[in-house]
C-alpha cells in the first residue's frame, strides 16, 4: 500500500494539472462569491463558511474522473488487482493519495480564502478544524463513486450526480461547526461520518473495482 500511495503521488506530481486545476477552481469560486456579494465584510463573514465548504467540495470532485479511469484504460488496474493487495486496500490507497494531492492542499489554501471573505480568526480555526475530517470524507466518498461509475457511459456527468448527495451531510455539519453557537455536536457528526466512511467506502469501492474488472 505504501508503494501504491507513493506511485499515485509521483503521478500527481508528474501530471500536476489535476491538482492545480482543483486549487485554482477553489480560489476562483471563493473570489466569484466575494465579487458577487460585494465588499461588505459583515455579509462576507456570514457566508464565508458555506462558500469555503462548497468550494472545497466542488474542487475535490475535479480529479476524481481519472482516479481509476486512467488505470482502467491502460490495463494498470488489472495488474493492481493481481498484485497481492485486496481490492479495498487499492481503493483506500487511492483515497489517501487523493487526499494528500488535493484535500491537504485545499487545507493550505482555505485560510487565504477565509481571510479574503473577512472570516474572524476564531471562526477560521473552527473552519480549518472541520475541513480536516471534511476533506477526508470527500476523498473517501469520491473514491467510492469513482469506482461505482468506472466504465459507465458519460461517467463524468454521472459521477457528480452520485457523489454530491452523499457529501451533503458533511457540508451541512461542516458549515454548522463554524456558525453554530455550540459547535461540539457538529464536530461529533463530522467524526461519525468519517468513522462510517473510513471502512465502508473502501469496501464498497473494492467491490465495484472487482465488478468492473470482471
Amino acid at each position: 500500500m505504501r508503494a501504491l500511495i507513493a506511485r499515485e503521488l509521483r503521478l500527481a506530481l508528474r501530471q500536476g494539472t489535476d491538482s492545480a486545476a482543483a486549487l485554482l477552481f477553489f480560489v476562483i469560486v471563493g473570489t466569484l462569491f466575494a465579487f458577487g456579494i460585494g465588499p461588505d465584510p459583515r455579509v462576507l463573514a456570514v457566508i464565508a463558511p458555506g462558500v469555503v465548504w462548497t468550494a472545497a467540495l466542488l474542487a475535490a470532485l475535479l480529479p476524481l474522473e481519472r482516479l481509476f479511469g486512467a488505470d482502467a484504460e491502460d490495463g494498470t488496474l488489472d495488474l493492481l488487482l493481481l498484485c497481492g493487495l485486496a481490492a479495498w486496500e487499492i481503493a483506500l490507497a487511492k483515497a489517501v493519495a487523493h487526499w494528500l494531492s488535493t484535500g491537504f492542499l485545499l487545507l493550505l489554501l482555505a485560510p487565504v480564502l477565509a481571510a479574503m471573505l473577512a472570516l474572524p480568526g476564531a471562526a477560521e480555526l473552527r473552519l480549518l478544524a472541520g475541513l480536516v475530517p471534511g476533506t477526508m470524507i470527500f476523498s473517501l466518498l469520491g473514491t467510492l463513486t469513482a469506482a461505482l461509475t468506472l466504465g459507465a457511459r458519460r461517467a463524468g456527468v454521472l459521477m457528480p450526480l452520485v457523489t454530491l448527495p452523499l457529501m451533503i451531510p458533511a457540508l451541512i455539519f461542516g458549515t454548522a461547526a463554524v456558525t453554530a453557537p455550540h459547535p461540539g455536536a457538529a464536530f461529533a457528526f463530522l467524526g461519525a461520518i468519517l468513522c462510517a466512511a473510513l471502512p465502508l467506502a473502501p469496501l464498497g469501492a473494492g467491490a465495484a473495482l472487482r465488478a468492473a474488472a470482471e
